[in-house]
């Protein structure tokens, strides 16, 4: 035990060494930040991959040529021509092939098949991957304090997507009811099930690409009213991606193809066309299109209001995350509106559904800039 010291006696170098080490804050939390920002990259990457080929499947009719669901011994695909032939036989007991699809051959069938089987598999392998990472950093523990928990929703989330995919499937899947696609409504809950795990894989990557200590230094400055009203976008902008997928599912993008007006006229002439009147807001053509075209035009003025307010911020890179946001979203109308004129090709399609994660992710960002303000000094600005 050391004795008393003077309060005018030097301090050794080895004492103010031990003393003063900077980056306290993250030593004491540990964890292989970077690393894992990467893990968490690559399955933002493919979760990405995973809606454009749901896209493709959807586009191509594919959804409903298997109609099992075979968790584990799904992975493996027809291996013999009996087998295929097997697959195939239990397709044709489907309304989908009954009402639409009795033109097609085997040939045909596996080209349907293949795309169905392409997007399970990309799920299987999603899952291998979080799977992977989560208890290889856990096992080493390299999981930063109070981390653990987030980094187990992706895969939680990930299981329900799953279940909820299947449960899809399940709804076109039918004999004797006339269903030749999967319920809109369902495919909304898929699709917006994955942009919802996507957005905590872009919040977790925000957030492990600043250390902890200037996190908790940023907090502080955060823009609480532009927090708010980016939250308010952010909620506004996924109703939209729902709507759009009950859009795509009905093929209601199809129905009209003139713009601005629909049908010819401001409001289309069959939108309550089916009974009970609920119906027609998830299976209508026309009034589902309409509804989508109309929440566009209300998103891109809420947008506009919340970039006019982004830019006066502050902080010069959250004035610039706010420019990226509003230009895709500008872009993303565009492309909306070519996307009804040209009727749906699945180029302009798939193209207007990856601007959808594009205008997501930004936003997201956007919104974490007011939440973690990057401080720029005057000399910088």
């Amino acid at each position: 035990m050391s004795g008393k010291r003077s309060i005018f006696e030097e301090v050794s170098d080895s004492e103010k060494q031990q003393a003063v080490q900077p980056g306290m804050i993250d030593r004491g939390r540990g964890g292989a930040r970077k690393a894992i920002r990467a893990w968490l990259m690559i399955l933002f990457a493919l979760v990405v991959v995973m809606i454009a080929v749901g896209g493709l499947t959807r586009l191509t009719d594919s959804g409903l040529s298997i109609t099992e669901w075979r968790p584990l011994t799904g992975a493996v695909p027809p291996m013999t021509e009996t087998d295929w032939q097997a697959e195939f036989d239990k397709y044709k007991q489907i309304d989908q092939w009954r009402i639409q699809n009795q033109w097609m051959e085997l040939a045909d069938f596996k080209s349907i098949y293949w795309w169905e089987w392409g997007h399970r598999q990309l799920g299987r392998v999603i899952g291998l991957v979080w799977a992977l990472g989560f208890f290889g950093f856990l096992i080493a523990r390299k999981i930063p304090t109070g981390w653990t928990g987030k980094l187990m929703i992706p895969g939680a989330l990930g299981g329900i997507q799953g279940a909820v995919g299947w449960w899809m499937v399940a709804s076109g899947v039918t004999q004797g009811e006339g269903m030749i696609a999967v319920a809109s409504y369902r495919l909304a809950i898929h699709l917006g099930l994955a942009f919802v795990i996507l957005g905590f894989l872009a919040w977790y990557m925000f957030e492990l690409g600043r250390d902890e200590r200037d996190l908790m230094q940023a907090r502080r400055a955060k823009e609480a009213k532009l927090f708010s009203l980016s939250t308010g976008l952010m909620h506004f902008a996924f109703l939209q991606i729902l709507i759009g997928a009950l859009v795509a599912g009905i093929d209601a993008g199809r129905s009209y193809t003139d713009w601005p007006l629909i049908g010819g006229q401001i409001f289309p002439p069959d939108a309550a066309i089916l009974e009970p009147m609920w119906r027609n807001f998830f299976e209508s053509p026309g009034l589902v299109q309409f509804i989508h075209r109309c929440a566009g035009y209300l998103l891109l003025i809420f947008a506009i209001v919340v970039w006019r307010r982004g830019n006066s911020s502050a902080h010069p890179q959250t004035r610039f995350a706010f420019n990226m946001m509003f230009a895709a979203l500008s872009l993303q109308v565009v492309v909306g509106i070519m996307t009804v004129i040209y009727a749906a090709p699945w180029q302009i399609a798939i193209f207007h559904q990856f601007m959808a994660v594009i205008v997501w992710t930004l936003i997201l960002r956007a919104r974490f800039l007011t939440a973690y303000p990057i401080a720029t000094s005057i000399r910088g600005a």
